[in-house]
């Protein structure tokens, strides 16, 4: 990491953390690139777009990071890495990767999974020009990996929200505006109600796992951003290792350019102004029986971060 500094944005999907990642790329010398970890098969097997819109191939930026990490896409077999990933990240593996030693077989797996982000991540910094490289990718699983090579060189923006809203938000039906024909995913994923809990559970129990391991961890409450967005992202910006103005006006307004993200929410495409308010629907879409289950699977957890 001589030349990048990595900031991982964590925590399970649909809680803020997309709008958190673009306003980081939105400070000078920060580079946000979307979720990485999708990116081996949507963008270089399904030909997924960018978030500039250009097909992820067509990209000059991601051309040019493709031969400063790689000499190029084609020299990377994906099937052999989507094969690799699966042998390493994933949830069921968490317990061993946050144990003292790995199998040697697993820790050989894991230096050659991780080489293949720090040949990115590294390639991100020198064509962008950027200190900073930001992947949200949340991905719990991927950033126990990570701190395998890194230590305590990762940086962790850990985002939670409400796991009922949570819950609300991945039971709706959404489609994927970037998917092509040979994507596998054409609609966004969809969890029921006890899964969401499940997952919600998982995600931020192991992240809480890792800031006591000792990786820089910085906490964001969905809620408190979304009250107070300018003092809250000032703080985001800061532990990144920005120090000035941000992009938020006291009322809440930004204003978006183009990025470069792989993949994410579908508001990676967003440019222009946008008004960060609170999004509050599942108080009366979640439906009461769903609200008790949310509730009841995730009252271990959900009381540490105030719900």
């Amino acid at each position: 990491m001589d030349n990048f500094r990595l900031v991982f944005v964590g925590g399970i999907g649909r809680s803020g953390s997309t709008l958190i990642e673009r306003l980081l790329g939105e400070l000078p010398g920060v580079c946000s690139v979307g979720e990485v970890v999708h990116m081996w098969r949507r963008s270089l097997v399904d030909g997924e777009p960018c978030g500039c819109g250009a097909p992820f191939r067509d990209c000059g930026f991601w051309r040019e990071v493709g031969v400063e990490a790689f000499g190029g896409w084609e020299r990377l077999d994906p099937s052999e890495v989507l094969a690799l990933k699966d042998s390493v990240d994933r949830t069921r593996f968490v317990p061993r990767l946050l144990g003292r030693d790995l199998p040697e077989g697993m820790a050989e797996r894991v230096a050659r999974y991780t080489a293949l982000y720090d040949r990115l991540y590294a390639a991100v910094a020198a064509v962008s020009g950027c200190e900073v490289v930001v992947d949200s990718s949340k991905h719990a699983s991927l950033a126990a990996c990570l701190r395998r090579r890194y230590g305590g060189g990762l940086r962790v923006l850990h985002v939670v929200r409400d796991p009922r809203a949570v819950a609300h938000s991945w039971g709706k039906r959404l489609p994927r505006p970037e998917a092509t024909a040979s994507s596998l995913e054409q609609e966004m994923a969809r969890y029921s109600p006890p899964r969401a809990a499940v997952q919600w559970m998982a995600q931020n129990t192991v992240f809480a796992a890792l800031a006591r391991a000792g990786v820089p961890t910085r906490r964001v409450r969905y809620e408190d951003f979304v009250a107070a967005p300018a003092a809250e992202f000032r703080a985001i910006a800061e532990f990144a290792g920005h120090r000035g103005d941000v992009p938020v006006a006291v009322d809440g307004t930004v204003r978006l350019s183009e990025s470069h993200t792989v993949s994410g929410n579908p508001m990676r495409f967003t440019t222009g102004p946008v008004e960060v308010r609170a999004d509050t629907a599942w108080r009366s879409g979640l439906a009461v029986r769903h609200r008790v289950v949310v509730s009841a699977l995730t009252a271990p957890v959900r009381r540490r971060y105030g719900y």
